[in-house]
């Protein structure tokens, strides 16, 4: 019994070793056009949502372990396909109203951030005064009306 569990531990801290080599990226590729906003906006968002969204990812220790570092790299390369604020002015006026718009409607639902990010950065969560200027920022441009929670 007790050499199966000697055996079967072995086996773990072997595969635990075995896919710390799979490759993940952790690149920050240049800003392109970083969004131009009133600084309390670009506060908000360094703080809450740059990470996953733009270029200048802060890439922790942590993420440098699999498989961990699966997780936060498909995150990241998710946020960025979907909202890159490193790459805000190859987005036509258009493209921006829009993702002003679709920022606010995933903040005002509780979506975003993530419940599982702020765990690990509790500066990220956002204060009933972050959600205004939120707000505020998305109605520049979309003209939405919502408050948090009311869509």
């Amino acid at each position: 019994m007790t050499q199966k569990i000697l055996l079967g531990l072995g086996v773990l801290l072997m595969m635990c070793i075995a896919i710390q080599l799979v490759p993940v990226s952790w690149s920050n590729p240049p800003v392109v056009s970083d969004i131009s906003t009133p600084s309390e906006v670009k506060a908000v968002l360094q703080r809450a949502c740059y990470d996953c969204h733009s270029h200048e990812t802060v890439w922790p220790s942590y993420a440098r372990v699999a498989p961990v570092s699966w997780l936060i790299a498909h995150d990241v390369r998710e946020g960025r396909e979907e909202l890159n604020f490193s790459a805000w002015g190859q987005y036509d006026a258009r493209q921006q109203a829009k993702k002003r718009k679709e920022s606010w409607e995933e903040i005002a639902a509780g979506n975003m951030p993530p419940w599982y990010y702020t765990i690990v950065h509790p500066e990220a969560r956002l204060s009933a005064t972050d959600l205004t200027v939120l707000r505020a920022w998305a109605q520049e441009t979309t003209g939405a009306r919502h408050a948090p929670g009311n869509q």
